[in-house]
């Protein structure tokens, strides 16, 4: 029987301090002690429960990282002020000067531009690799390799990690297997497939309203004390702390993201299967002709789908870009970054979210100019959509 992340969620007995059926918002940034001992204590990590200040612990923060947690199956949690901080603290946590990391050359622009000209400042070398092809991440293993950096599925062209074998070949190198999985909450639980730390944007689909920016990092006891350590913790030092009464809000809809998944999928299957036979190039994973649609079917959990994520290629970016203009106007969706809204958001990848890749980079993983990524909303009819979609071609 498959995790159920939902669930498992649903578990969770969290009250408010005064019995209210939510949380209490936490909303200090200092907390009093009663024994000059107990603040010592505290400092050094040995008074569990204890929180000393919000950079370091926050008991709304704490709230929603015991349910990122129990969502991932992970020990621990940690919530950041954004997605990018929860991959750079991480990453940064795991590798000193002289390290290595192998990561998909497919990945979120901000990411790569971390990985390709921020990192190498502090001597951390970094190897980007096909990451559905197994034997390139081998051969680019080195004795010096500490983690290897993937997204559970690829922004923005959907390819889809093999989350099992990259954590085997992680570990015999006593490495560490790290996965970004913000296009498929829920419907893939990398923690479960053997990856040892998980990261998120909660910008996305998590929060779902795209009325805030945020961040999680899920993985054990030991990795988050280490984040938080008041001397060397990244998390703790470089201060990526999110707002108590954005983490209160996240954690509402985070018990309705199971539901809001299942429609995003259905949507987008729908449209993916019908723009396939009105003959145009479709990237999504639950189409049989994905090259890794079978995989994707092995590593997911049970009844939330393929995901919400699609891509049309439309050749050029003069194309892209009217028949964009063209779905905003008709009511298809908004012409906007991000994704996860409840709203269908669309952009040409190549020229804003993976707009930091080189150009020469792009051509040689295979991302067109004219790609367009479709972040599918939670329509209630979407075979209108559709028709919205192909009145604009």
């Amino acid at each position: 029987m498959k995790f159920n992340p939902a669930q498992a969620i649903q578990d969770l007995q969290q009250f408010g301090e005064f019995g209210g059926v939510n949380p209490s918002i936490t909303d200090s940034s200092t907390y009093t002690f009663l024994e000059g001992e107990t603040m010592e204590e505290t400092f050094l990590g040995q008074m569990e429960g204890c929180f000393l200040y919000s950079r370091h612990w926050n008991p709304s923060n704490k709230y929603l990282a015991d349910a990122l947690a129990a969502m991932e199956n992970t020990e621990s949690a940690w919530i950041t002020a954004s997605g990018m901080a929860a991959i750079t603290c991480s990453l940064l946590q795991l590798c000193s000067s002289g390290d290595h990391i192998i990561t998909s050359v497919t990945t979120y622009g901000g990411t790569y531009a971390f990985l390709k000209n921020w990192l190498p400042k502090y001597n951390i070398q970094v190897s980007f690799v096909d990451i559905t092809s197994l034997e390139q991440v081998r051969k680019a293993m080195q004795p010096n390799t500490k983690v290897i950096y993937t997204e559970s599925v690829t922004n923005p062209l959907l390819q889809v990690s093999n989350i099992p074998e990259l954590a085997k070949i992680a570990h015999a190198a006593n490495a560490k297997l790290m996965v970004d999985n913000t296009f498929t909450p829920m419907i893939i639980s990398p923690k479960i497939l053997g990856a040892d730390l998980v990261v998120y944007s909660m910008t996305k689909f998590i929060n779902g309203k795209n009325d805030c920016v945020a961040g999680a990092i899920c993985g054990s006891n030991e990795f988050v004390n280490q984040l938080s350590n008041v001397n060397d913790g990244t998390a703790m030092l470089l201060g990526p702390v999110l707002d108590p009464l954005r983490s209160s809000s996240i954690l509402k809809n985070l018990n309705t993201l199971h539901i809001r998944m299942k429609q995003h999928s259905k949507n987008a299957q729908f449209l993916a299967e019908n723009l396939e036979k009105a003959e145009l190039k479709v990237i999504y994973p639950g189409l049989k002709n994905h090259p890794q649609n079978e995989l994707h079917k092995k590593l997911m959990n049970s009844d939330f789908g393929f995901g919400g994520m699609l891509a049309l290629d439309f050749e050029t970016e003069e194309k892209a870009n009217k028949i964009m203009q063209k779905m905003q106007e008709a009511g298809v969706g908004y012409l906007a970054v991000s994704l996860g809204y409840f709203k269908t958001l669309f952009s040409c990848s190549g020229h804003s979210t993976s707009s930091e890749i080189p150009l020469d980079v792009q051509k040689e993983m295979g991302l067109s100019e004219g790609l367009v990524r479709f972040s599918v909303g939670l329509d209630s009819n979407i075979e209108d959509t559709f028709q919205r979609i192909t009145s604009c071609l």
